[in-house]
């Protein structure tokens, strides 16, 4: 069955959230199903004997991932109107997977999730979206026939879902949050299908 890789870095649960909840939209999708990854933190890459597997979520990512993967979406917390530090580290270091073209013509959706309403989600989620268009891949929004996306009055944009955490890093989403992450799954994983990527 054609896998969309959810792949995401989360610090404080709000990203990881989003994450299952796209991943619950991806599942929507008769004939596709979602593969949830994390990237490791900076300072575990860095360490000489990082651990194989993180202690708590999903595992982490592995080049085999990128390659069986029907369509991607990328997540981050916002750190100063960018992506954060681990996921910026682990899209770096993809020039293989770049000059291979092993997303080339893959789907691709992006998340984020910020402390305040303002701190920046568009340009995190556009940060994320300009590698993706370096590695060739069909770039997937959130359109406005999607109710949701006019009535949010926490995250939710255009460029791809996201969540307002408030300043606590809240894991709670509301229900246009949540609503808005599954819209965006089921649209990667619709291309997808009708692109036939993986079938």
């Amino acid at each position: 069955m054609p896998e969309i890789l959810v792949l995401y870095y989360s610090r404080g649960g709000s990203v990881a959230r989003l994450a299952r909840q796209v991943a619950r939209g991806v599942g929507e999708i008769e004939g596709m199903s979602a593969r949830l990854r994390s990237v490791p933190p900076v300072a575990a890459v860095t360490q000489q004997a990082a651990p194989p597997e993180p202690e708590e979520g999903a595992p982490y990512v592995q080049s085999r991932d990128l390659q069986e993967c029907a369509g991607i979406v990328l997540g981050s917390p916002t750190r100063f109107g960018n992506m954060a530090a681990p996921l910026k580290h682990f899209i770096d270091g993809l020039g293989a997977e770049w000059a291979n073209g092993t997303l080339v013509d893959k789907p691709a959706g992006v998340f984020t999730s910020t402390a305040t309403q303002h701190g920046g989600q568009e340009s995190t989620l556009l940060s994320m979206q300009l590698p993706l268009l370096h590695h060739g891949c069909v770039i997937v929004g959130i359109p406005f026939t999607e109710p949701a996306l006019s009535t949010t009055r926490g995250g939710g944009t255009p460029y791809g879902a996201s969540h307002v955490a408030g300043g606590q890093d809240d894991p709670q989403l509301s229900e246009e949050e949540s609503v808005l992450a599954r819209a965006l799954g089921r649209r990667v994983a619709e291309v997808a299908r009708r692109l036939g990527v993986g079938a």
